[in-house]
């Protein structure tokens, strides 16, 4: 029997929540429209996934949060994933999708650059934003759940870089669910105009309990010509919420994107990472790793699309499945007619650590051009009895060396993460999967 997919919230809800939160009258119209047309949006299909059972409409929306004047006011393991070099002031905290601390340095503001929430960004920056948002990256009525997402967008974050201004420092937004019912619908959108470069991380966090809720995200990354952006996230929802997340960019002529993504998600997961290479001599590198455990139900697909002529591609997924956990991996390269000298490039890992544990790796190509470049590797299976011979050889317990084979499995992705604090948070999350 299917869950139930109709929302407790009507178009009087909708257009209140928009009026409180002050915002311009083309995003409460985009909102109606959106909530009107999520009635009869299909729901996603996950290739080889049934989510007709997972939870999208148990949560709550609109939860009150109180702010904080300092960082010493967060839980300890919040202020961990602080980076030290953060005393240049590129920071936000979210609480239950409220922003509740911002900083950004003099120099950065006085370059242009914006980051800051959403909901500050849709009263400062109205028309900015308009144009960037469900427009081209990601659109509202793609399927039910980005018009949901779109309706009931309640946090999220906006970085907005110039052309030619180079972002030295990495900019970090943490989100941080409170209450285990609070719903999170976060938005984030990255532009790097023309010239510039910028590295955004996110970390994502939540904490072990069952109650049920929600977390539909969607991030859209705009990257100029010849420009840069370093995208790095560490998910870490915990078991009771069910996550949706679209995380998409377009990158014009010369641009270069790197995504860095460890999915550490106790429950039920749907992740999507696109790239489009539009524009020639554009370029991705994707970098995804994950732990299952329980019996969660995951469904992870990465696509890179080639537009462009001399496009490079690279996508790589590790994946490791403990207990009863399945997951599907889907690996898309796609060379449209015209993007002649491209290459694409994929290589799909999964390691299962017992018997019920279940992975699926599944690489792509579709390749409407002769003159290009395209490979894929995909491997599928349980630790090789030799590795563990010879670690157990060496005086080390089987346990042990199970661990030591997983965190090297998943090191080419967490070695990627750019903060040193976020990075351990990321080596602390796997240990404890682990274990």
């Amino acid at each position: 029997m299917s869950v139930d997919t109709k929302i407790a919230f009507d178009q009087d809800y909708v257009r209140s929540f928009s009026e409180k939160r002050q915002e311009p009258e083309w995003l409460t119209q985009l909102r109606l429209m959106a909530l009107e047309k999520s009635t009869n949006l299909p729901m996603p299909k996950p290739d080889k996934t049934k989510i007709d059972k997972f939870n999208f409409t148990s949560f709550k929306h609109d939860v009150p949060t109180e702010g904080i004047s300092s960082l010493d006011e967060l839980p300890e393991d919040i202020k961990d994933l602080v980076a030290k070099d953060q005393q240049s002031g590129n920071l936000l905290v979210h609480r239950n999708s409220t922003p509740v601390f911002s900083q950004l340095s003099d120099e950065l503001k006085d370059k242009g650059v914006i980051f800051t929430d959403i909901q500050t960004a849709v009263q400062n920056h109205s028309e900015l934003v308009e144009k960037y948002f469900m427009k081209d990256v990601v659109k509202v009525d793609e399927h039910r759940l980005t018009a949901l997402h779109t309706a009931l967008l309640n946090g999220g974050t906006f970085l907005y870089v110039p052309r030619n201004v180079d972002v030295d420092v990495p900019v970090q937004a943490l989100y941080w669910q409170e209450d285990p019912e609070a719903g999170l619908f976060n938005h984030v959108i990255i532009v790097a105009e023309d010239n510039s470069s910028v590295t955004y991380v996110e970390n994502y966090l939540s904490y072990s309990h069952d109650v049920e809720s929600v977390a539909n995200i969607i991030a859209e990354v705009h990257v100029g010509q010849n420009a840069r952006v370093t995208f790095g996230s560490v998910d870490n929802f915990a078991k009771g919420v069910t996550t949706y997340v679209n995380r998409r960019a377009n990158v014009a002529r010369d641009g270069n994107i790197d995504w860095a993504l460890a999915q550490m998600n106790d429950g039920n997961t749907v992740s999507t990472n696109s790239t489009n290479l539009v524009g020639d001599g554009s370029t991705a590198d994707s970098k995804t790793v994950t732990i299952g455990r329980g019996n969660q139900k995951q469904n992870f697909t990465n696509e890179i699309f080639h537009h462009g002529k001399n496009s490079e591609g690279v996508l790589l997924v590790h994946g490791v499945q403990k207990d009863s956990a399945s997951a599907i991996f889907n690996g898309v390269t796609k060379i449209e007619h015209g993007a002649t000298k491209s290459n694409g490039d994929q290589t799909q890992r999964v390691l299962m650590m017992n018997e019920k544990a279940r992975g699926d790796a599944n690489p792509i190509l579709l390749i409407d051009e002769d003159d290009v470049m395209a490979g894929h590797a995909a491997s599928v299976g349980k630790v090789d009895p030799l590795q563990l011979f010879y670690l157990q050889s060496r005086g080390i317990s089987r346990k042990e060396a199970e661990r030591l084979i997983i965190h090297g499995f998943l090191a080419p992705v967490i070695n990627e993460l750019p903060i040193e604090g976020v990075k351990n948070r990321a080596i602390e999350v796997t240990e404890r999967k682990v274990n």
